[in-house]
């Protein structure tokens, strides 16, 4: 698959929804600790809660999926994704959705691009584990502006969840 480096320029410290399958289960989180981590090889960077099911797909599958939310994002949709646990919900009920190859959920609604890596690297954060993946797949959904942490918080008046790394209780 090509990677569009166009997409890659829609990156910052934004609000995203990573996703992961392992054994044709599927699930997708919010989170804002994301960073394109290299170029030659395109890879990026995800920091993923140890206790979240997003966390156990991507360790037992190995792959990983990125979404960059656009800033028109309503909090209901990234509620869904940020205060709800894919253990009890189904979060992709009426969401626009593809499976990428590893069958990992690509989340088109809502999103400016999407991104799918194999995870190449992992590194122990205590509470967290940073996956590095090999990107194989960058396109862009539609143009607009990315939701950043900031917008979210300062304008849509958003929290963060408690396993979230920017959590303030």
């Amino acid at each position: 698959m090509a990677i569009d480096l166009n997409a890659l320029w829609q990156i910052s410290y934004g609000m995203y929804l990573i996703g992961a399958a392992s054994d044709g289960r599927i699930n997708a989180q919010v989170a804002n600790a994301m960073i394109q981590s290299s170029l030659t090889p395109v890879r990026l960077a995800v920091s993923i809660n140890k206790q979240n099911l997003t966390h156990e797909l991507i360790e037992q599958g190995g792959w990983f999926s990125v979404s960059v939310l656009e800033e028109e994002t309503p909090l209901k949709f990234i509620g869904t994704f940020g205060f709800k646990s894919g253990r009890e919900n189904d979060k992709f009920d009426g969401v626009e959705y593809r499976l990428g190859e590893s069958g990992s959920p690509l989340i088109t609604e809502h999103s400016l691009s999407i991104y799918e890596a194999k995870v190449v690297d992992k590194a122990d954060a205590v509470t967290h584990t940073i996956f590095v993946g090999e990107v194989s797949l960058a396109e862009i959904v539609k143009t607009g502006r990315p939701l950043t942490y900031d917008y979210y918080q300062n304008v849509k008046k958003g929290k963060a969840s408690q396993n979230a790394p920017t959590y303030k209780g």
